[in-house]
């Protein structure tokens, strides 16, 4: 709303006044939050970041795995054994809060069990090889939810950013405005009653002059 459009009454100056206090303190709480999500988000990039270093190298010595077993089983008898080889785990995603922000949270189950028939018949080779692979699984999921996890701040982090920029360059300059237009007008009022005050003065000393100079 314009300045110019508000009531110049002291109750509009003191509700603007402490609508000011509510949007300092509130503008406050957002930088806040914005730095916490800023310092949440590097962190879990570094984490990101390294889990995806730790994923290369371990696809790298997973493959080195397969390739060691099917040179020393055989392709064909590695894709028997591969028949007996459980599923992968089952999952379940939980959700963590970060200052507001809901982030995934990937809860891991236990893999299926190996029947004791193909657990006595599995070679090292292979054996190797699906805990290798097992581990490939966890880093991806690792890597997954903590990515998710990134894109939902920074989502957040522009979001906060939007507000603040808002509350600080838009709606306190605004109400700023409407205190300044206030008590301009306090002054004006001000000085029209002073300068109604001593017309008045003025009226009432000529009437009693007058009146001296009939008596």
């Amino acid at each position: 709303m314009p300045a110019e459009n508000v009531r110049p009454t002291r109750l509009v100056l003191l509700n603007t006044r402490r609508r000011i206090g509510l949007a300092k303190r509130g503008l406050n709480l957002l930088k806040l939050k914005r730095s916490a999500l800023i310092a949440e988000f590097f962190h879990l990039s570094k984490e990101a970041m390294k889990l995806r270093g730790d994923l290369a190298q371990r696809v790298a010595r997973g493959y080195e795995s397969i390739r060691l077993a099917e040179m020393m089983e055989g392709p064909t008898r590695l894709e028997n054994i591969s028949m007996l080889l459980p599923e992968l785990a089952e999952i379940a995603v939980a959700t963590r809060n970060v200052m507001g922000v809901k982030t995934p949270q990937v809860q891991r189950g236990a893999y299926a069990p190996i029947p004791s028939a193909a657990l006595l018949d599995l070679p090292t080779s292979v054996h190797e090889a699906v805990h290798r692979f097992q581990g490939i699984y966890e880093v991806v999921l690792n890597i997954a939810e903590k990515e998710n996890a990134l894109r939902r701040l920074l989502l957040e982090i522009e979001r906060t950013k939007r507000r603040a920029s808002a509350i600080e360059n838009v709606l306190i300059p605004r109400l700023q405005e409407t205190v300044r237009y206030i008590k301009f007008r306090f002054d004006e009022m001000e000085r029209d009653a002073f300068s109604m005050l001593k017309t008045v003065k003025r009226k009432m000393e000529q009437e009693a002059a007058g009146g001296r100079a009939v008596a």
